[in-house]
């Protein structure tokens, strides 16, 4: 039986790690190179591009890709592609950095973790990016938010990850794409699915995910664990959450659970398409995608996230989005459902959402048995209590 796994997205799994020859001489240089501090989504785009995470790309945008991302979802070679990933800097740090020079990248704090052979330095429209990329330039969106504070020069080129450093708190979740793909073929799956969020997993989630994994080989659980809002429920609550789910409620023999390492943006509709991307390059097949997926406030409509895909060849995406409505808790069956399956009026759903769940939280109370399994219900609970 032939085990190939899904191409990556461009073709090519992207490796940017230094090699040993390549980090000795960039550390011999270290203390004569220009420097860029990186901030948070920054160092986790690094690394995102070093492990192949971001395949095709290999560095931080140029301008061409930079302008066919932002006005058509589109990199220059005419690749799907639907989120910047650029490494914006004041005037000041880039006047005096020359262009076919290295650059050392910092981390917040202080240390040397890669370079930039900087190819291009350029200028861009800030609410051009905001309208296009995010649907709106109201700086209360967190994302647009992040476009008006940070520099209005972007700095472009190749890049070289000097260490793939141990997740401080989920080492043994660290499973990037080389890995995970390499973990898929060895289990003998063909298919599979990937499942993304940055709240707490709840009953909808378990609804949905269990659907999906009727109809693939094997189910890849990616929360984010990048940089999030303020008021996100943190990492380390939502993959003890994780862990409960899989040692009670999943059959393990075909589930993977393991970290996406990229900031969330927030931008909806876009951003699920960026979602799709990375986990095809991580060896999903097929990525589910539920109700406003990646949204904030009231920024999109419901379903937006799933209509989006129908803008493209489903060929040139190559990976298969599994859609589904708004699951629900139906006291009449007793039983997760959506409209699809359930005879309930709508005094007999209780509809389940992650904001609920941190509001509750953030009221001293634990979510009821209808929106989360009792063992996880108590665990956020008690985490909330504690911070």
């Amino acid at each position: 039986m032939s085990t190939d796994l899904i191409a990556p997205h461009g073709g090519e799994l992207i490796d940017r790690l230094a090699t040993a020859e390549e980090k000795q001489n960039f550390l011999a240089k270290a203390d004569s190179l220009p420097r860029v501090q990186l901030d948070e989504r920054a160092t986790s785009d690094l690394v995102m591009i070093a492990i192949g995470g971001f395949s095709p790309i290999s560095g931080f945008m140029g301008q061409d890709d930079y302008l066919g991302v932002v006005k058509d979802m589109r990199l220059a070679s005419g690749a799907p592609w639907s989120i910047p990933v650029t490494l914006s800097v004041t005037s000041e740090v880039a006047e005096p950095l020359e262009v076919d020079s290295l650059v050392r990248l910092d981390n917040r704090d202080g240390k040397f973790i890669g370079v930039l052979q900087l190819t291009q330095k350029y200028s861009y429209d800030k609410k051009l990016e905001a309208k296009n990329v995010y649907r709106t330039d109201e700086d209360k969106h967190p994302g647009v938010k992040v476009i008006y504070q940070q520099g209005e020069i972007n700095l472009a080129g190749p890049v070289w990850l000097l260490k793939r450093e141990q997740h401080p708190h989920f080492p043994k979740y660290q499973i990037d794409p080389a890995a995970s793909r390499a973990m898929f073929k060895e289990k003998g799956w063909k298919t599979v699915v990937g499942f993304q969020t940055r709240n707490p997993i709840h009953r909808a989630h378990e609804y949905i995910i269990k659907c999906a994994l009727e109809i693939v080989d094997g189910l890849f659980l990616h929360p984010l664990v990048g940089a999030t809002k303020s008021d996100d429920i943190p990492a380390d609550v939502r993959m003890r959450c994780y862990e409960i789910m899989m040692e009670n409620y999943f059959p393990q023999d075909r589930v993977v659970l393991a970290i996406n390492p990229s900031a969330m943006r927030y931008a909806g509709p876009r951003e699920a398409i960026f979602h799709a991307l990375i986990r095809k390059n991580y060896g999903c097949t097929h990525f589910i995608v539920g109700r406003d997926h990646a949204g904030v406030g009231d920024y999109y409509g419901t379903y937006d996230a799933q209509e989006i895909f129908s803008e493209f060849d489903p060929e040139e995406l190559g990976i298969t989005p599994l859609k589904f409505e708004h699951a629900f808790y139906c006291t009449r069956t007793e039983q997760m459902a959506t409209a699809k399956t359930s005879p309930a009026t709508k005094e007999e759903r209780i509809h389940l959402s992650g904001t609920k769940v941190r509001a509750m939280l953030r009221e001293g109370k634990t979510p009821p048995p209808q929106f989360s399994r009792p063992k996880v219900a108590e665990e956020l609970a008690r985490a909330m209590k504690v911070n």
